[in-house]
């Protein structure tokens, strides 16, 4: 995997009272990661750009809803998000992960 691909697969943070509920009580974070990124990829990608461990990788694949605006149906785009497990007692702040 090259750089240039690590930088790339991290949309950026997934901010929702979920998540920070999920933050608080099993030292995960969320993110938004591209659709075709696998577990490895975004593991590595967390690893670089945070400078912390990571223990475990969950992604999952949402479906964008069907919409109607007007008279033409439309869909919006899938989001895939990946739930990050750090270690016991490491913190990262948000804050530096640009969305």
């Amino acid at each position: 995997m090259n750089n240039e691909r690590l930088y790339q697969v991290i949309l950026g943070p997934h901010i929702s009272e979920k998540a920070n509920i999920v933050a608080e009580a099993h030292n995960q974070y969320v993110f938004k990661v591209r659709t075709d990124a696998t577990k490895l990829e975004i593991k590595k990608a967390v690893e670089m750009l945070l400078g912390v461990k990571v223990e475990a990788v969950n992604t999952v694949l949402i479906k964008g809803k069907t919409k109607g605006f007007g008279r033409t149906p439309g869909r919006r785009a899938d989001i895939k998000k990946a739930y990050v497990t750090l270690p016991a007692g490491t913190e990262v702040q948000l804050a530096d992960v640009a969305e």
